[in-house]
């Protein structure tokens, strides 16, 4: 009789931890009662009632979801292959349980189709420049399908856009056309500028003479100086005419 109350106990006792839950601060706890909801609870510590009552722990926190690599068909015909990844929480244990059966399955595998139809809608350029208008489109999208379930989707991010060999090496021919072009254009407006400012100095010099001649010493002044050499050089009979003009008067 002894052994038997032992047995009774133990049961009893198996049957209180069995009903005892704790739940972290992270957590919630969806009951179903005989099968109906009950409710949600937590977090901390909760009682159920065991036998009667089941018990599915749900996660509050961000789940960051990465979305393998899909194969894309641009709007402008150029296959990529692009990967991404999806930042969400639920918001609804009741909801995520109840209305989807693995919502961590769906939400990928509609991340991934979602990828694919946004991206097959927009151009190369797009997909490389305009990254931020398509990651918003894609939680947009994504956010609506999923708010039925209780998730909230709060960013997507394209991260990697996987070019062929062949359009690299075109975008690279592209970029090295572009920047030659620049050098041309950048070279060309400095020597258009070089000649007006020549041609402002060839001005002022025609009506200074002595500007002129101050400008050919100077001239002359550097190049003695770089050059260890004798240099011949021309004297411009002008220099000479102050002389004259006082030997005759």
């Amino acid at each position: 009789m002894q052994g038997f109350a032992w047995i009774i106990g133990a049961i009893i006792l198996i049957l209180i931890l069995s009903a005892i839950r704790v739940l972290k601060e992270y957590e919630r706890g969806v009951i179903f009662r005989l099968g109906r909801i009950a409710g949600s609870r937590g977090p901390g510590f909760i009682v159920i009632i065991p036998i009667i009552d089941k018990m599915v722990r749900v996660t509050l926190r961000t789940v960051v979801l990465d979305v393998p690599p899909q194969d894309v068909i641009t709007k402008d015909n150029v296959s990529v292959e692009v990967n991404a990844v999806v930042y969400f929480r639920v918001i609804d244990p009741i909801k995520a349980i109840v209305e989807i059966e693995n919502y961590l399955y769906a939400t990928s595998q509609l991340a991934q189709t979602t990828l694919r139809s946004v991206l097959g809608e927009a151009e190369l350029d797009d997909l490389l420049s305009n990254r931020e208008v398509i990651n918003q489109k894609l939680q947009d999208i994504i956010d609506r399908e999923t708010d039925p379930w209780g998730i909230k989707v709060s960013m997507v991010e394209v991260k990697h856009v996987d070019l062929p060999d062949e359009m690299r090496r075109a975008m690279a021919a592209q970029a090295e056309a572009e920047r030659e072009r620049r050098a041309k254009v950048i070279s060309a407006l400095g020597e258009s500028q070089a000649a007006e400012k020549l041609a402002e100095a060839a001005e002022i010099m025609s009506k200074q003479p002595a500007a002129l001649q101050l400008r050919y010493l100077q001239t002359l002044n550097v190049i003695a100086a770089e050059n260890n050499s004798t240099t011949i050089f021309p004297i411009p009979m002008e220099m000479f005419k102050p002389f004259f003009e006082k030997i005759l008067k």
